[in-house]
């Protein structure tokens, strides 16, 4: 009887720790949800803005490092949609995606916005101007008096060229605007279809230095400083990141750890981007990448900080030109607070 008794007991023990052990597994299980743990992931949806390049090369780095999985984060990279990467996370079906300042203005401002801010730079400084044939006189903005500008017909597109043309001495109205279908900078220019175009130097500049053309180019802010404002720039859906702000931070976190990479490594992180994007052109990525690794932070210590008074200076010049259809307040549409 003694011995049933026993058994009986050590039984009910073994049952007890195995309990015990459950439960523990169970709290485990419920931590790894908030703690990021491989079982339990926080899903992220990231919208590009356009095809992959190397304004997106960090992104694609952190992914490939494992950076966002040591952050508890499943990312999902897509393509945008017709709308823009603005109305997919505004919307809540990403969480965050790559935008503008400038033509993010009608989802932060106005009867349109939706619930998207900007929370991080990609690139410090605004790279884009205006590229021309060399010799064809137009290294100022002067010089586009009476060629053909290739225009996309925006309103703060063309109030931009004429603030930089007229502050140049020149006449806007003898710019000749022709519809923009431009999709190869280098064939457009050598076949006169257009004599400027507006470019992001980074990747278009740089692919008519790759294909051995000889150009003249401007830049925006350097005629007036207005216009370096922020672009690209990295957005989030306000309402997710509010009642999701440590995700939020740990997914800047890993993305900062993305682009630091890239900058401090040109040419691994161009490769890492051409895995993902084959169909890019591998000596065009690998000057890209070069040229872009010396702007993702260009002269400020903090990866992806936004400076208050260059954002509010484009948006009060959009105000002062009455460019957008209601008063734009200072400070809309971004914030650092999920800066690492």
């Amino acid at each position: 009887m003694k011995k049933i008794i026993s058994i009986i007991l050590a039984c009910a023990l073994v049952l007890a720790v195995a309990a015990g052990c459950a439960s523990q597994n169970a709290e485990k299980k419920d931590e790894s949800a908030t703690d990021g743990s491989p079982s339990e992931k926080t899903k992220i949806t990231f919208v590009l803005d356009w095809t992959p390049n190397t304004n997106h090369t960090g992104l694609y780095v952190a992914q490939e490092k494992g950076y966002f999985e040591e952050a508890g984060l499943d990312i999902e990279i897509v393509q945008p949609p017709e709308d823009g990467a603005e109305m997919l996370v505004g919307s809540g079906k990403a969480q965050f995606g790559v935008s503008f300042q400038d033509s993010m203005l009608p989802a932060v401002a106005g009867d349109g916005k939706v619930p998207i801010e900007a929370v991080a730079a990609l690139v410090q400084h605004n790279t884009s101007g205006i590229i021309s044939l060399k010799g064809k006189g137009m290294n100022t903005p002067k010089g586009m008096e009476g060629k053909k500008y290739a225009t996309w017909d925006l309103p703060i597109e063309k109030a931009t060229l004429k603030t930089v043309v007229e502050a140049d001495g020149g006449d806007f109205s003898k710019v000749e605007l022709i519809p923009s279908t431009v999709t190869d900078e280098v064939s457009a220019l050598q076949s006169g279809q257009v004599d400027a175009i507006w470019i992001f130097y980074g990747w278009a500049g740089v692919a008519t230095e790759v294909a051995g053309l000889e150009t003249d180019y401007f830049a925006f802010k350097d005629i007036d400083p207005v216009f370096d404002y922020y672009t690209p720039v990295v957005i989030g859906n306000t309402d997710w990141m509010r009642q999701n702000p440590e995700a939020a931070k740990a997914f800047l976190s890993a993305l900062k750890k993305g682009y630091e990479f890239s900058i401090d490594n040109p040419d691994e992180a161009a490769d890492i981007l051409l895995k993902a994007a084959p169909e890019l052109d591998s000596a065009l990525v690998k000057a890209s990448q070069k040229y872009l690794s010396k702007e993702y932070k260009a002269d400020v210590a903090r990866w992806g900080y936004m400076d208050p008074a260059r954002w509010n200076a484009f948006y009060n010049w959009i105000n002062e030109n009455k460019l957008f259809d209601v008063e734009v307040p200072e400070n809309t549409g971004f914030t650092n607070d999920y800066l690492e």
